[in-house]
């Protein structure tokens, strides 16, 4: 899968696109068809045990993102570049986003978008590294908008639509939209030749995402516009406490878990 393939299913095919973080859930997302694996900075609220988004690193985006590549064979794998790897000096955005191409072998990168990243991504277009584009609710700006529903006025509605189409205009492939009225999304969608992709953004957006998370049940908290699909956890808590209950009682290991070498038995 390659960017041109994801930006021709606007309006043609659903687009589906998980959070992946490691090797074996990349596999599983993989094999079930997904069409783009994000390899998100959400890494940082699941995975890493930090409070937030902000404090992820170039560098374990990185490590995730190779990890990711060398466990799909068919899905798209994006990166998704952390909070100040970019928006500040145009050259060091530049070597953050294509380290992710040349050194941990991602497809395309995604930015959390505004003003500021409509000159990078033409730049980044031009030099061959694919962006997919995020407006709405943008995590990495918390601590100026709160983790709350975006557009939801006229004023802010309509800046959405520009930016969005400006950023199609500088070359991105596809454009997620996160916690936004339905409509909104709606009327972003329509004015768009690229696909979009929501969370949170209602049903006519040209695909959707999910944090993988969320998805399998393995996340204590759903995000209200998210859905549970299963429950990992459970299935992980029986099956740890078995181990547990089996290892204090003696019946692990047992005789078929052990090896014994005649050889060794006069060793002392």
């Amino acid at each position: 899968m390659r960017a041109k393939d994801i930006r021709a299913k606007a309006g043609v095919e659903p687009i589906t696109m998980l959070t992946a973080y490691d090797a074996p859930t990349a596999r599983l997302i993989d094999e079930a068809g997904i069409d783009i694996a994000l390899i998100g900075d959400s890494i940082g609220n699941t995975r890493l045990g930090y409070d937030s988004t902000l404090p992820v690193t170039v560098d374990e985006i990185a490590s995730a993102t190779a990890s990711v590549a060398r466990a799909t064979e068919d899905a798209l794998v994006v990166a998704d570049m952390p909070f100040l790897s970019f928006g500040a000096d145009e050259a060091d955005a530049v070597e953050h986003c294509g380290r992710m191409l040349k050194e941990a072998d991602a497809d395309a990168i995604k930015l959390e978008c505004g003003p500021h990243t409509i000159d990078l991504t033409r730049t980044l277009t031009q030099l061959g590294i694919p962006v997919q584009a995020h407006l709405g609710l943008t995590p990495q700006r918390e601590n100026e908008t709160g983790l709350f529903r975006q557009g939801t006025d006229d004023e802010s509605a309509r800046r959405i639509v520009d930016l969005a189409r400006e950023h199609e205009a500088a070359g991105a492939f596809s454009l997620v939209l996160e916690h936004i009225p339905a409509n909104l999304a709606a009327t972003v969608t329509d004015a768009l030749s690229i696909p979009t992709i929501g969370i949170g953004a209602g049903p006519d957006c040209d695909g959707q995402v999910l944090v993988i998370d969320e998805v399998i049940g393995l996340s204590e908290r759903v995000a209200p516009f998210s859905k549970r699909f299963g429950n990992v956890s459970s299935e992980m808590r029986d099956a740890i406490a078995a181990y547990a209950d089996a290892v204090e009682s003696g019946e692990f290991p047992a005789e078929e878990h052990s090896h014994h070498e005649p050889d060794l038995d006069d060793v002392y």
